[in-house]
């Protein structure tokens, strides 16, 4: 099986764009990222690629080019362009191609992740009272774990202050303003314990990455960052994720549980390899915990990880040095994939005021409901 490398990335920056459509921010990103790699739309010999809001990622042939390449598209939810990655990557590895094309795009209209309560099952009041889906969820999970480990809010507050200081560094951020910390605390309260400020934002953006087994990318004269490895799982029995009604007694791990163990051992490292990660942050506390899930630090250490700035730009572990969704905000097919586009950034040294010094092995996470985990690690 060959090994896979990533030779091209490209990006649309997040944000709001008038006037273009997300597919059309998708072929941006994936013309930059072709011409990142130095090589032309006819030479991808298959496509994988998703979007929330924004139609079928196949639909971009009408605009790249009809070449007849196969391109399948990918719906995961926020874990949408992790599984458009590992689709590519599983391509390459098993010999069905030496050129794949993985891309991500989406265009939300505001207040696009306050769910129109019928569509799930519930009833109006739901809506009605400010209980969104997703937010009421991430928000009761959150507190129950805050008592359990011992986080306190404002832990949850230096997550988001950490966030928009690294987006106001990267240039495909939407937010570009650092945010102090008593702003974000004293801000307006959408879910208990979690205040406007710690949530991410619906958002428009596309990202493509082209993958090259090592032999094209040798052939191309290209300078590969090394897919080391990209897994994904979904939920185990007994995990608790955003469509669970109640925990289960006997209690399961969740799927990023399951897929960073996959992928640690794929790759043949450890979470005290990882010079550094990119967390799914759809709010404050997810990032937190997430920490715990892909094995960085115990359940309960990341209230001193953070007070101690071990996970800022210049820590032990710098996670999220783009912003992450908190400051990028979340076009859902793109999300993912922006965060292996800035492991790819900071593994090539070209990260600009956020580089994270010597970094030479990069994680990154992306979580989807009802349960999908995906991981990548990039070496160099």
């Amino acid at each position: 099986m060959s090994d896979v490398c990533i030779i091209g990335a490209g990006i649309h920056p997040f944000g709001r764009t008038d006037g273009m459509s997300g597919l059309q921010q998708g072929v941006f990103a994936a013309r930059q990222a072709m011409g990142d790699a130095g090589v032309d739309w006819p030479e991808i010999e298959i496509a994988f690629g998703g979007s929330s809001a924004a139609g079928n990622a196949d639909t971009m042939v009408s605009e790249l080019g009809l070449t007849g390449v196969p391109f399948i598209n990918v719906a995961n939810g926020c874990a949408t362009g992790g599984s458009a990655l590992y689709g590519a990557y599983a391509a390459i590895k098993a010999g069905q191609a030496d050129l794949a094309l993985a891309v991500g795009f989406d265009k939300h209209p505001r207040g696009s992740f306050d769910p129109k309560p019928a569509d799930w099952g519930l009833p109006d009041w739901v809506g009605e009272v400010g209980l969104m889906l997703t937010t009421q969820f991430f928000a009761l999970k959150l507190r129950r774990y805050m008592e359990q480990h011992g986080i306190s809010v404002q832990t949850l507050g230096r997550v988001a202050e950490k966030a928009f200081e690294n987006g106001a560094l990267a240039p495909h951020s939407w937010r570009k303003t650092p945010v102090d910390l008593d702003t974000i605390l004293n801000s307006q309260m959408v879910n208990d314990p979690l205040t406007k400020f710690m949530f991410c934002s619906p958002a428009e953006g596309g990202v493509a990455l082209v993958l090259a087994s090592e032999k094209k990318a040798r052939a191309l004269g290209a300078v590969p960052v090394k897919l080391k490895t990209a897994t994904m799982r979904t939920r185990p029995p007994g995990s608790f994720e955003v469509f669970s009604p109640s925990l289960d007694i006997e209690r399961g791990p969740s799927p990023t549980v399951i897929a960073s163990k996959a992928a640690f051992e794929a790759a043949g490292v450890g979470p005290g390899d990882i010079d550094v990660a990119q967390l799914q942050d759809t709010e404050s506390g997810a990032e937190i915990m997430h920490m715990a899930e892909n094995g960085f630090c115990a359940d309960g250490d990341q209230e001193q990880w953070i007070a101690e700035g071990r996970t800022k730009i210049g820590g032990s572990l710098p996670v999220n040095t783009d912003g992450g969704c908190l400051a990028c905000g979340e076009p859902i097919g793109a999300s993912g994939l922006r965060q292996v586009y800035e492991n790819v950034i900071q593994l090539r040294g070209t990260a600009g005021a956020r580089q994270v010094a010597g970094a030479r092995t990069a994680y990154s996470h992306v979580y989807g409901a009802p349960g999908v985990s995906a991981i990548t690690i990039l070496q160099r």
